[in-house]
């Protein structure tokens, strides 16, 4: 590593860590409603938004009626996304008269992006006209995100109020999380990626001569705006097919820079707002310690593996640059495997290196970042809450083993959550174990990995791990784009998302209702280095050691065959 290499993990924590208690601390101001620096220009489109559409702010939800709200919300979401890329080719802004998408690759992408997964078994500038690209997956950009920031918010109300039946509403959270967290970052950063040369524009592809003399065409289009909310929004859908390895979406160093912090800069100032809204700020500096253990730990991992030199290249001087195959050849290997850690330690998806290229080792951790549930820092809303979730099951571990009824910041865990918490550990196993061992087993799925052995394994095993784990991104070399994988991996994703918030809810309804124990000496704390020493463990061992067999099978054999 060089000078400079440092230079840039150093950057890239600052830009995430700095702001992140000032932005904690505004998200909650924003979504509670209270006066914030924003509110004298957003306040009134605020308002509009309920008039128009006849809800009532001050009216709250019981957590059985902020469901079927969700739920409504994310259907038609989806048959409207469905329709609209079925009929691209008789919509507007479709200046290259690009056809509709057959029916399971669209079924395939609208699941992706209603879910905040955003996985693509196409390449967007071949595929997809800028109507279909702005209206209907950057719509999505912004409402998918703006769903897992209420459901935190409504998981964050049903642990810090007591005897409560509300846990706010649903209308009312997504729309201040578009208006408020989302809209003004993404124009921000919009703005800066225009500057650094990502195209924003209607016009045509533009048809060139390269220097041999043959006819390119170079695809054009509204990208920056998307380019913003994919990063800022955890989505990761890449506006062009190489996603940002492209230079049209990735040109400068100061944009790879900019575009990788904003992947975590909202998870992890998220971890601040939970603490305004426990009235402890202490609970998130424990939770953000745990996340930067494990993501600190998994960057280190995947650096030193992609540093070691390939055995069969072993006598060239490559040692200093670490492997350059498959990597970002214009920011070197430090960067690529800061993207590839993050984007996977994120729900976001987005690629500036092709994973498919890693060593077994520096392809494994990312993978694993996924398998964990992706709560090191996760999507906006949904990594916090994938979090709580491993924090009560710490909470309930550390009761049985000092004989006490587990309770957490006063709320005692009884049995419906405990049976809630087991049910979502049984969404990643069931999602990648079941769904990947039929996508192997059968002849015709097996088809699509490219690879033989272990390495093939691997690619599969990583597709149906970032659908379940609503990451998006993928192994290269997986031909995914076939009716079976299309539906196999777009119900994995339903599965990754929905199996996760409905039971959050359903406990955000039953702790809300709870009245709260006072929290004395003979509580056990849940903020210090013993805690996280316990949550970091659980993790790994509740949370990851379930895919071990899967690993040994495919990165892990790998790794050991030279």
């Amino acid at each position: 590593m060089q000078v400079q290499d440092y230079w840039l993990i150093l950057a890239f924590f600052a830009l995430v860590l700095v702001p992140a208690p000032f932005l904690g601390r505004y998200f909650f101001n924003a979504m509670e409603g209270k006066r914030n620096l924003l509110s004298p220009v957003l306040q009134p489109p605020e308002r509009l938004c309920y008039r128009v559409s006849g809800v009532d702010p001050e009216r709250e939800q019981d957590w059985k009626t902020y469901s079927l709200a969700l739920l409504a919300f994310s259907a038609v979401s989806l048959v409207v996304l469905f329709t609209i890329l079925m009929l691209q080719h008789l919509l507007p802004l479709n200046p290259q008269q690009l056809p509709g998408l057959e029916w399971t690759l669209a079924f395939n992408t609208a699941v992706s992006f209603v879910t905040n997964t955003n996985w693509q078994a196409y390449s967007g500038e071949a595929a997809l006209s800028y109507f279909s690209q702005m209206i209907g997956l950057g719509v999505q950009n912004f409402v998918s995100p703006a769903v897992g920031l209420a459901i935190l918010v409504a998981f964050a109300r049903g642990i810090a109020r007591k005897s409560s039946g509300g846990i706010g509403n649903f209308w009312v959270d997504v729309t201040r999380a578009v208006l408020y967290v989302l809209l003004p970052f993404c124009v921000l950063l919009a703005i800066f990626l225009v500057w650094q040369g990502v195209p924003q524009t209607f016009m045509d592809y533009v048809q060139a001569k390269t220097l041999l003399g043959a006819d390119q065409s170079i695809p054009l289009g509204p990208a920056a705006s998307q380019i913003a909310i994919k990063q800022l929004g955890t989505n990761g859908g890449g506006f062009f097919g190489v996603n940002s390895a492209h230079p049209f979406e990735n040109p400068t160093a100061w944009a790879n820079l900019f575009e990788v912090a904003s992947i975590i800069l909202i998870p992890a100032a998220l971890v601040f707002t939970f603490g305004h809204y426990v009235k402890d700020l202490r609970q998130s500096r424990a939770i953000l310690a745990s996340m930067l253990i494990l993501f600190v730990t998994s960057l280190g991992v995947t650096l030193w593996a992609e540093y070691q030199p390939n055995p069969a290249l072993a006598a060239l001087p490559i040692e200093q640059a670490g492997s350059l195959e498959g990597k970002e050849a214009r920011f070197g290997t430090i960067a690529s495997a800061l993207w590839a850690v993050t984007t996977t330690a994120a729900s976001n998806g987005s690629v500036s290196a092709m994973h498919d290229s890693f060593s077994a080792i520096g392809g494994m951790l990312p993978m694993f970042n996924m398998m964990l549930g992706e709560v090191i820092f996760g999507g906006v809303g949904a990594g916090l809450y994938g979090m709580l979730l491993f924090v009560l099951i710490a909470v309930f571990l550390a009761g049985l083993m000092i004989g006490r009824t587990p309770e957490y910041l006063g709320k005692k865990l009884e049995a419906k959550e405990v049976r809630l918490l087991v049910a979502t550990l049984l969404v990643m196993p069931v999602g990648v174990l079941v769904f990947c061992a039929l996508a192997v087993s059968l002849d015709g799925p097996a088809a699509s990995i490219t690879n033989p052995g272990a390495h093939g394994f691997s690619q599969a095993l990583y597709a149906y791990t970032s659908g379940t784990a609503n990451n998006g991104s993928a192994f290269a070399g997986f031909g995914a784009n076939t009716p079976f994988h299309n539906l196999m991996i777009g119900l994995a994703m339903l599965l990754g998302r929905f199996g996760y918030i409905l039971p959050i809810l359903a406990i955000a309804g039953s702790l809300a209702a709870k009245k709260r124990a006072p929290v004395d000496g003979n509580s056990f704390p849940t903020h210090g280095p013993l805690f996280v020493t316990l949550l970091v463990l659980t993790i790994l061992l509740v949370g990851g050691l379930t895919f071990l067999p899967a690993l040994a099978l495919g990165p892990l054999a790998e790794h050991l065959a030279f």
